[in-house]
């Protein structure tokens, strides 16, 4: 697999992984990120701030890179590192399927992106994903999976994504919304040929919305590779917007809140790859000094007691605006 490349690094950042969500399209429902990306959102200005963040990531020891179809250009831009660096073999590439980016390169767009999780979509995009990374690809990750998404029970799309397997991919699946939990134990019991179809999982987990976290160690438990994204909600845990208890936390490590707040994920013995969503070389140095946090059981106490109900969770964050 894949991820055995990661499993026998020893450097601090080894379980940080950087997702490009935040930098692969001019529009994102991060807060703050007006001010990180500034006015100049044309795809080379994003291309290059890519390139500077992954040049950066890589220096520091991050193995992992996660984009998406949806995600704008980011495969493009992903794709245009590696070629710049063929001598980079071990970083560990993973995309996802599923939703299509019809924003048309702008911020104020009505729709940003529409979700599909039928065959032919599948298809399409991963003919496009590998036009632009062909060998390079690791992982594929179906986009999104809900309890009622179509994607856990289409035979059809089992069997192709099965062949993908076969022929060396990793196959894997992200969740959003309020009922996570219950999606990652559906797909847990998907198989095709009496064997687990999925590998790995990819889920929302936070100091706010730990719900999935059961359900977590149930997979890692199964022998899926865990990759936890939003650690920091969408900016909601980043120092401008977060809750007391957490600046207390920080206040008290001498660190900021964003590697406080990665730092009680990095705590979870099942948490194989903490994403970075950061969208500035800063950002991305500060979520990397999660590794050195010296969380506590008063602090884990204190962040713990953050938690909100998940469904006020995830109408709050459809409620974000798209920056």
């Amino acid at each position: 697999m894949s991820f055995a490349r990661l499993a026998t690094a020893t450097t601090p950042t080894c379980h940080i992984g950087l997702g490009l969500a935040a930098v692969g399209r001019p529009g994102y429902l991060t807060l703050g990120r007006d001010e990180d990306l500034g006015a100049d959102r044309s795809a080379d200005a994003l291309r290059t701030r890519t390139h500077e963040l992954l040049d950066a990531a890589y220096a520091q020891g991050v193995r992992y890179v996660d984009a998406a179809r949806s995600y704008g250009r980011s495969e493009e831009f992903l794709a245009d590192w590696l070629n710049a660096h063929p001598d980079i073999d071990d970083v560990v590439v993973g995309s996802k399927w599923g939703y299509t980016y019809t924003a048309g390169w702008s911020a104020d767009a009505e729709t940003h992106e529409v979700k599909d999780h039928g065959l032919a979509t599948y298809e399409r995009q991963r003919a496009e994903t590998d036009a632009l990374l062909g060998d390079r690809l690791d992982l594929y990750q179906i986009h999104s999976v809900t309890p009622d998404s179509p994607a856990l029970t289409d035979k059809e799309l089992h069997a192709r994504l099965a062949d993908a397997a076969a022929q060396g991919l990793t196959i894997g699946f992200s969740t959003s919304g309020p009922a996570q939990a219950d999606a990652i134990r559906a797909a847990l019991a998907v198989t095709v040929g009496g064997e687990p179809l999925f590998r790995t999982v990819q889920s929302t987990y936070n100091v706010l919305e730990p719900s999935a976290g059961p359900a977590l160690a149930e997979a890692h438990d199964a022998g899926l590779t865990v990759i936890v994204k939003e650690g920091m909600a969408n900016g909601r845990l980043a120092a401008p917007h977060a809750p007391d208890a957490l600046r207390a936390v920080a206040a008290e490590t001498g660190l900021g809140c964003d590697a406080v707040a990665l730092a009680w994920i990095l705590c979870r013995p099942w948490a194989g790859v903490v994403l970075s969503g950061a969208a500035t070389v800063p950002q991305l140095f500060s979520n990397l000094h999660a590794p050195a946090v010296d969380l506590e059981e008063d602090r884990l106490t204190r962040l713990d007691a953050l938690a909100e109900d998940p469904r006020a969770y995830w109408e709050r964050r459809g409620q974000l605006p798209w920056h």
